[in-house]
């Protein structure tokens, strides 16, 4: 049932989004959420930010890294295709990863990366949702991730950033 609803909506998105000025823009999303990015920003607010920022870059940096326990164990446990790997007509960033496709690294980082900001502020939810949503479609966009793979990883990083924030 699963696929029934997804491979419609992947596909969509992958072959009839596929514009020039999305390219940019989900390029700039997907670097946002990669590792060297979200660590070094997250890293250099816990270090330097006045409070609560200092507060919400530690939570953030200790989301990002935590996060990743689960989704390294979960791509070595359940291995899943890429898309790509799958939909011979997907349209694939530069350099397709390899690795198992479930679930999305980088949605996982950005909601842990973004999630302790919107708590240190609400007011920037409206701001910082719809980026971590953005980056969920970059990956969805670049023929990297099914939808199930990124909502999988915004819980992920979501809920981490939740259950460390009781604790820090």
């Amino acid at each position: 049932m699963l696929q029934k609803v997804e491979s419609p909506l992947f596909l969509f998105v992958n072959i009839r989004w596929n514009r020039s000025a999305l390219n940019w823009l989900f390029h700039a999303l997907s670097l946002i959420a990669g590792a060297t990015f979200s660590l070094c920003l997250s890293l250099i607010a816990g270090l330097f930010a006045p409070q609560p920022w200092s507060h919400a870059g530690w939570l953030a940096f200790a989301s990002i890294v935590l996060s990743h326990i689960p989704v390294a164990i979960a791509k070595r446990s359940a291995p899943r295709l890429r898309p790509y790997q799958v939909f011979p007509q997907t349209n694939t960033n530069r350099r397709p990863l390899k690795d198992p496709s479930f679930p999305s690294g980088h949605t996982t980082a950005a909601f842990a990366m973004l999630t302790p900001w919107m708590m240190a502020e609400p007011r920037l939810i409206p701001v910082l949702l719809p980026v971590g949503i953005g980056v969920a479609l970059s990956r969805i966009y670049f023929g990297l991730h099914f939808p199930s793979d990124t909502v999988a990883g915004a819980l992920l990083g979501t809920s981490t950033a939740l259950l460390l924030s009781l604790w820090l």
